[in-house]
């Protein structure tokens, strides 16, 4: 193994013995192998930089690096955004450590040696966060290689292997170039990538989300503040942001476009597909902490004379969270709600046994202008997983789900 501190101004000659000048970086191109350094960067003594490819690198260690051409036979570098540069794109860059659900910062990079033939090749191997590598970054050049590696050795080494690193890259049409992927990182729970975007920069918040498809970025938006959702997407592409605001449980919608510019949210809200948008507008229209504006318009309800067959059907049709799916609510021809059935007793009764016989009573209900204390009071007194919302004339409008009112209880003054 050698490290990048070790090869960092390494001093290379060509295959003749003539001096080139010292090792600056190293480049990757992810396109042909995400490994193999592709190429290697020299600065002579004329301040130019010579790219030497991995094939014309004979052999290198942590004394020197020789190709197998003459000076002659090495071109000039000409900068290529497409590649992937170890110096800087890599090291003291903070990245996403998938495995441990957390940012980090590089501070150095592991290469492996390899034979291949004829000559020699570097492979990427991982890259190194710990006080052991910081340490051998300080000394390098103040002691000889093999002291600081002796030295190294007694501080906490922490590495992260090359496959689990997702890089941050901020301009998009770069980072298509790279192809940089964050399939990992989907895959994380919610709760943890909006823990990652909480330590990361505004420019790099925006990367990561716009790296992610459109229901992860929703609900890993979701677990963020609302102050920097609202920062978040306006930062962002308005399409992106409306698409992302569509996934988005209405009620949350409306809370982050609540703190946008008037212009800015009628910007998304234009955006985004009309019955999405309805719902958000509607939840617009009522004041801050009170019921309503506290409200989903997503809930399973049927008419007051449907069987369990038909509960079921609306179950299945019913494209909202999964997280909702606790009651199914009853309504007269007026759209008045007449009571809740849980979703156990629809599940353990027959086909065709009217819902009305399995009715929660009484049926809990608050109105739309009751503030948030008066939430939090029925949520509490009643036990209750869910609370409908209802207008003056007890028509139902929406639902009121426990972690609102926990979100609502336990957040900041």
């Amino acid at each position: 193994m050698i490290y990048f501190t070790e090869l960092q101004s390494l001093p290379v000659y060509d295959v003749k013995g003539e001096y080139l000048g010292r090792l600056a970086d190293l480049a990757v191109d992810p396109s042909q192998d995400a490994l193999r350094v592709a190429s290697y960067l020299v600065k002579t003594r004329q301040k130019n930089t010579l790219c030497i490819t991995h094939q014309q690198m004979q052999s290198i260690s942590v004394r020197a690096g020789q190709t197998s051409v003459p000076a002659e036979s090495v071109r000039c570098y000409a900068p290529d955004e497409a590649l992937m540069h170890v110096r800087k794109d890599v090291l003291d860059q903070q990245i996403i450590d998938v495995n441990n659900r957390k940012v980090v910062r590089v501070n150095d990079v592991d290469f492996d040696i390899q034979p291949t033939d004829g000559h020699t090749e570097l492979r990427i191997i991982e890259v190194n966060v710990g006080w052991g590598a910081a340490i051998r970054r300080l000394l390098q050049g103040i002691l000889a290689k093999h002291v600081i590696r002796r030295l190294a050795g007694l501080f906490p080494s922490r590495t992260i292997p090359w496959e689990f690193v997702n890089l941050i890259e901020s301009d998009p049409a770069r980072r298509v170039r790279l192809r940089i992927s964050f399939d990992r990182l989907a895959k994380l729970h919610p709760a943890d990538i909006a823990d990652i975007l909480e330590e990361l920069s505004r420019d790099e918040q925006k990367a990561v989300i716009e790296s992610l498809d459109d229901e992860t970025a929703a609900q890993a938006i979701s677990e963020i503040p609302t102050r920097m959702q609202a920062d978040l997407l306006q930062s962002m592409p308005s399409e992106k942001a409306a698409d992302v605001l569509e996934e988005m449980p209405p009620d949350e919608a409306a809370d982050i476009l609540h703190e946008l510019p008037p212009e800015t949210s009628a910007g998304l809200l234009a955006g985004m597909e009309k019955d999405e948008a309805k719902d958000v507008r509607d939840l617009l229209g009522f004041e801050e902490n009170t019921a309503g504006a506290l409200m989903t318009t997503d809930f399973i309800v049927v008419g007051e004379s449907a069987t369990v067959e038909g509960a079921v059907e609306a179950l299945k049709n019913f494209e909202g969270p999964l997280e909702l799916v606790h009651v199914v609510f009853l309504i007269n021809e007026n759209m008045v709600l007449t009571g809740s059935v849980a979703l156990a007793r629809i599940l353990l009764a027959g086909a065709s046994t009217p819902l009305s016989q399995l009715v929660n009573a009484p049926a809990i209900s608050i109105g739309a202008q009751a503030d948030d204390k008066a939430v939090v009071d029925l949520f509490h007194k009643y036990n209750l997983v869910v609370l409908p919302v209802v207008d003056e004339k007890g028509r139902l409008l929406g639902v009121i789900t426990a972690d609102d009112v926990l979100e609502l209880v336990v957040k900041p003054k």
